[in-house]
């Protein structure tokens, strides 16, 4: 720098680091002036903002992308760690249930199968639902149930009526439908056993439902003792029972035709339910 009188190694120039600026060396060809900037990153940082698709972390300097969280959104990160977009010649991974790889040629959409019935899909299609974390769900189990209600009752030698399907006595039970999704029907076995005393010439019939089952008259010259008949009715009841309701079923023992000083003196009662929801 002959300007500033550099000789013997060494120049007389003034030179003045600035903020952030190190200068060292003397100026001679052997020790030259070397200007250095050192900038720490917290006044870096102060510099930089984040733009659209950007997202800058002031206290950690962190700069990543700003991946966008509203639904649709298939921006993935590829295993290189780039940014992954499917397009049409991609393919999308999809898992049970689910068929097509998200181009417009072949859309994502439920795997099914074809309908193989003779009867319409739209009337006797079932149901598929989304539950409430996001789950596909089918329609409910169908459920059976099955029970039996038994009652043997004692009278005091009680007169056989004369009008036939006189009721004798009622036994009633409560069915409830344990399927709290779909309705019921009940279908009922019912049995009833009069046990008759009909001394020598009386007559007397049982049943019940308002039907005469069984009728016995004695010809001979002595007391028959108990005799009975176990009539068994099975019936589909008129009404259909709904999700978790109960309703009362009620089983009628009725006697007639009473002649003769014919009376009963125990009756059994038997009610079996089958409830069915499909």
């Amino acid at each position: 720098m002959a300007r500033c009188g550099c000789a013997g190694g060494a120049c007389n120039c003034a030179v003045q680091a600035g903020t952030n600026v190190v200068v060292s060396g003397s100026g001679s060809a052997a020790n030259p002036y070397v200007i250095s900037a050192e900038s720490p990153c917290e006044d870096v940082r102060a510099c930089l903002s984040a733009g659209d698709g950007i997202s800058f972390n002031q206290a950690t300097g962190e700069i990543a992308a700003d991946l966008s969280g509203q639904p649709g959104n298939n921006i993935t990160f590829a295993p290189d760690g780039g940014l992954l977009v499917p397009t049409a010649g991609g393919a999308v991974l999809t898992g049970c249930g689910l068929d097509g790889d998200g181009t417009a040629s072949a859309p994502l959409r439920a795997a099914t199968s074809p309908w193989p019935y003779p009867c319409d899909i739209d009337d006797f299609g079932s149901v598929i639902a989304c539950d409430s974390a996001g789950v596909l769900r089918g329609e409910p189990r169908g459920l059976v149930a099955f029970a039996s209600y038994t009652e043997n009752r004692s009278y005091a030698d009680l007169a056989i009526p004369v009008a036939q399907n006189t009721v004798l006595d009622s036994f009633t039970v409560n069915v409830t439908n344990p399927d709290p999704c779909r309705t019921a029907l009940v279908l009922t076995e019912r049995e009833v056993d009069v046990y008759v005393v009909l001394p020598a010439g009386a007559a007397a019939g049982t049943g019940h439902g308002g039907d005469e089952m069984y009728y016995m008259r004695n010809s001979g010259t002595s007391t028959i003792v108990g005799t009975h008949a176990q009539g068994t009715k099975f019936l589909a009841e008129s009404t259909l029972l709904a999700p978790g309701a109960t309703m009362p079923v009620t089983l009628n023992a009725t006697g007639g035709r009473g002649a003769g000083g014919a009376y009963y003196y125990q009756i059994h009662f038997i009610i079996r339910t089958l409830i069915i929801s499909l």
